[in-house]
This record gives C-alpha cells, structure tokens and sequence, in this order.
C-alpha cells in the first residue's frame, strides 16, 4: 500500500482500478492466469517481445538511414527488450505469481521507471522515457485486439494521467470514469472546474502518480482530503469503501434542501446560481437547485475547426432557456487566449499568454466573431432573462469600447427588423486589479459586475494559477484579494450595481460565510457544490457571519485566515470543509 498526497480538487471518495493514460491509453482488462495457463502466457510475451524487437528494426530501417542518433537510440531499445535481467523478472512474476503477460511487463516497467526517475545523474534520470516507451510498444502487442480505448469502456475506472486537458475531461463518461488523479494541475485549472462540474472526485498536483500506478492496480482517490492510495490493504479499502458509500448518501440527503429557501437563519436571502461549462450542465444545475445560470461559458461552441455561425450559437442559448424555465441566464462573450484555444485561430508565439491577447483584446481584435456572437446574444433576449457580460475587462475604455459595438450591433438589429431586448443587462467580469479598483468609475456603465476570482487571485499575487510549481502560493485567503473583494461588494451596495461572484472561490465551501459575512448576495458557482453551500447559509445566520468576516479580515497570513474560516464554519453551521 502507497499513499500520496496532491491537491484536492474535487471532493468524493471512490475506489476502482486504475486506467493509465499517457503510459498506456488502454486498460489491463486481467491481472492474473490460472496456474495452467502459466506456460502459454510466457509464450504470449516472448512472441510480443519479439513482434516489438521487429517494428524497433523496421523503425530504425525506415527513419534511421545515415542518422547516426536514431540508430543509437533505438539499438539501445532492442538492447532493453534482450535485457536477461528484466526478461527474467517478467517471466518470473508469471510463472511465480501467476500475473498476466501484460500486467507483469507493467509491473517491471514502472518499477525500473519509477529508479531511473529517481537517480540524481541527469542522464540516466531522463532514460525513464526510453522504457515508458517500450513498455507501450510491449503492451500494444500483447493486447492487440483486447485493447480497450478510453471510449469504449465496459466497466467503471478512475483515470491516472500526467494530466488531462478540459477537452479530454469534457468528453469523458462520467458513469464510466468516477474519479481521476493528474501529475500536473491546480485548483482553478479548467480541467479541476470541469471535474467539479461533472461530480467526478479528482486530486491533481501528484507530481509522479502517472509513473507509480499501473494500469488495473486498485486506487482510492479521496478528493475531499487530496489522498491517493495504492493498492490499499484490506482495512482501508474497507474504510474507504464506507466513506465512499456515505459521500453517496450525504449527496442523496443535499438533495433534499433542493425546494428549500435559500437564506440565512435570521431570514436574509442568498441568491445560488450555477456556472455552466458544457450544455450537459444545465440540467444537473436545475436538478440541484440553482436559481440560474450566472456565467454561461460560450468556448465549447468554439471545440473543433469549425467558428459557429449565428444560428449554431441562437439555438444553444435559445436551449439553455427551454432548459431553465424562467430562471435567468447570464452569458459571458468567449473568454479564449492564455491557456483556452480558439481552434485554427488562436495566436500562438506569445511570450506570456497570461498578458496577452485574450479574453475582451481577443474579441476586439475579432471583431466580426464577436459581433456574430452579440447578434446572437441580443436575438434570444427577447425570450427569456437574458444578460451579457463582457470579460476581463481592465479599464473603463474597454468596456466603453465593448458597449460601442454592443450599440453597433443593436442598430444593425433594428434595421433588419429583428426582435431584441434592447434594455438587456450588462454586466462585466471584474477580474484583475485595475477593474476592482476602479470599480466605481465604471458603475454607471453597467448594471452588475461578477468577481472573477480564479484570474484575480493569479493577477494580484502574480502567480499562474494553473502552474503546480507555485500552486502554494495561489491563496485566495490573502489579504489583499480579501481586501479587493470587500471593495467591489462595497461599490456595488453604494452604487446600486448587482455584485456576484463566479470564481472558484465562490463556490468552495471554506469561504461561504466569509463572502456572505463581506455583503455577498450572489453566488454563481459549479452545479455540483449548490447543495453544501446552501447548507452552509441556512445553518448559519447574518449575525455569525459578518463577525466570522471581521475576524478573517484581521489575520495577515492566509493559512491561518483558511483554519480560521474552516473552524468557524464548522462551528457555525455544523459542515465540516476539506482545507
């Protein structure tokens, strides 16, 4: 048994095997032989061996020529595949242990992996990838037409990788992949956001995890704590097949506060909306209870080669209407560059993404895809309650400049005689310092401003919120993100602008009462984290909470700001938080 420790990003517990991707990107569908098939077993692997050792000599013919490297590298393969000693382990563990073909050649792989990984000389610490890649071309062989594809999963599994990407994460099946863990990752990287989305238990930040699990081996992932198990020993798999068991009936009873009021003890009501990343999320955000949708991220229309058109992005948003009922729908102009591609069009080459074009300078710099969007926007207002809202907007000539061609486009809409709702609401994201700071010169401009917190915090503190390098000090309990929050919800209660906020933040349950302590009236946060929170508000009341904010306000370091926040919380309410 081996325990590892990574960052939590979505909480649950659950125990199945393991799919290793990016070692493997199939599944060992058997672990063990019975003892008479031991012999024909070793006749498997050896005819694999030698299959491989035959497509490395036609690689190094076909690529190798006069290239003096490439027949160096790949006769140092061939020299691996002949090795006596991992040849020997192979076969021993399946004639001794019984262990299929492919699951003892993963075994011995990770394992000489996982040593040269480890050793302190760069060059032989950097060989580890000359044997990940033949441990792949083993397994492909041995399980040719076995091989089971991520798609076509039969059975549920926990996916381990060196990461994923949002795409990836998006398409997986959630009734077939229940949980994952990642190498690299942070709390507010997309792929986290999506896996809290979909209410998949996930820890990122693992460092190593992809290298030190093989496919088939048995995996806890708690994603409330941030542990990884290996291979648990019979008490704790026990332990944690009963903690998984109560995480799925503590979700069962959330479920109940679905038709409840949503407002402290002494009667203040909260507002809960729900953020949408994939138009599956719609519904699990009604199911849950959320009053609507207070960011609609539009970039999943861009997946693929294709820009929608008009039409592809009126039906999308015309649906999310049929699918709320009434409720309110607020949707966020495409927010690409840094680390979201635009398809074929995204610029590529920037030394810092982070400060480059993106987001509001990318929708100006394409302004007919933008304005093809708006148009779109302004067509299915008139339906229901729809609002706009503009991102990273950093200084009041932007926004003026958004709000130019929103006007331009309304004008176009009227000469065609299209119906709009030409009092729609506008709203900006308020997500790096110069726009929380100047958030009263740009009051009059709009008519509600939504806190960004994942980008705020990475912009204040300047640390890249996605890079696990500097994961410890992305800390949205700092006093100066706490402080530039404070002042948006003040601006907004003197000026009569609507404040929500949709980062991250909002929807992490250690800083609920904290945010309704600050003045905080609306949450948009994951579909998935509305039932906890709620929780939290109707257990607690006003009173509680702004004492509990006042005291966090006063704590300079921000690891004892989130104990704090954890112990009052639980105090208070009674629900204990993951910190």
């Amino acid at each position: 048994m081996e325990i590892k420790r990574g960052i939590p990003v979505s909480p649950g517990v659950v125990v199945r095997e393991a799919f290793v991707l990016d070692s493997e990107s199939f599944r060992i569908p058997q672990r063990f032989v019975s003892p008479d098939q031991v012999d024909s077993e070793i006749d498997r692997y050896r005819k694999a061996k030698g299959l491989a050792a035959q497509d490395i000599s036609a690689l190094m013919e076909e690529r190798g020529g006069h290239i003096e490297e490439i027949v160096h590298i790949f006769s140092g393969h061939l020299a691996i595949l002949d090795d006596p000693r991992l040849n020997g382990e192979i076969e021993d563990s399946i004639r001794e242990r019984n262990f299929t073909a492919e699951y003892a050649v993963s075994q011995s792989f990770r394992r000489t992996i996982n040593l040269f990984r480890s050793m302190s000389d760069d060059y032989f610490s950097q060989r580890f990838t000359d044997f990940g890649d033949i441990e792949r071309r083993l397994l492909s062989r041995l399980l040719d037409e076995r091989r089971e594809e991520l798609a076509n999963l039969t059975r549920q599994v926990v996916i381990i990788a060196r990461d994923l990407t949002p795409s990836q994460t998006a398409e997986l099946d959630a009734k077939k992949v229940v949980g994952f863990a990642t190498d690299a990752g942070g709390k507010t990287s997309h792929t986290a956001i999506l896996a809290r989305t979909m209410g998949i238990p996930a820890v990122v930040g693992l460092e190593t995890i992809s290298a030190e699990v093989s496919g088939g081996d048995l995996v806890v992932i708690d994603g409330t704590e941030g542990r990884i198990i290996i291979d648990p020993d019979p008490v704790t798999l026990e332990r944690y097949r009963c903690r998984e068991e109560a995480f799925r009936r503590e979700r069962f009873e959330l479920n109940v506060l679905r038709n409840l009021p949503i407002e402290t003890r002494d009667g203040h009501p909260v507002v809960l909306l729900a953020n949408m990343e994939m138009p599956r999320d719609l519904k699990t955000a009604v199911a849950n209870g959320a009053q609507g949708i207070g960011l609609y991220r539009t970039e999943f229309l861009y997946i693929g080669d294709r820009v929608p058109n008009e039409e592809d992005h009126f039906h999308a948003y015309k649906k999310a209407l049929e699918v709320l009922e009434g409720r309110p729908l607020v949707i966020r102009t495409f927010d690409f560059g840094a680390d979201k591609m635009f398809g074929e069009a995204e610029p590529s080459g920037e030394l810092n993404p982070f400060l480059g074009c993106r987001s509001i300078r990318l929708c100006f710099e394409k302004v007919d895809v933008f304005k093809t969007q708006i148009r779109s926007i302004l067509r299915v207002s008139h339906l229901g309650k729809v609002s706009i809202m503009f991102p990273m907007i950093s200084s009041l000539e932007e926004l003026q400049r958004a709000k130019k061609i929103l006007y331009e486009v309304m004008e176009d809409l009227v000469s065609d005689g299209i119906a709009f709702n030409p009092e729609i609401p506008i709203g900006i994201m308020i997500e790096v310092p110069s726009a929380a700071l100047t958030a009263d010169m740009m009051a009059s401009e709009v008519d509600f401003f939504s806190i960004g917190t994942n980008d705020l915090i990475q912009y204040s503190l300047a640390v890249d919120r996605v890079n696990e390098r500097v994961a410890s000090l992305y800390q949205p309990a700092h006093p100066a993100i706490l402080r530039l929050i404070k002042r948006v919800i003040d601006v907004g209660e003197v000026r009569g602008v609507k404040v929500c906020m949709c980062g991250e933040m909002s929807g992490d349950e250690v800083f609920t009462l904290l945010l309704v302590g600050l003045g905080l009236k609306e949450f948009s946060i994951s579909p998935i984290s509305i039932p906890k929170v709620k929780l939290i508000i109707r257990r607690s009341s006003m009173v509680e909470a702004r004492e509990l904010a006042r005291g966090a306000m006063n704590i300079a370091d921000p690891n004892e700001a989130i104990a704090y926040l954890a112990r009052e919380t639980e105090r208070i309410s009674g629900v204990q938080t993951a910190v």
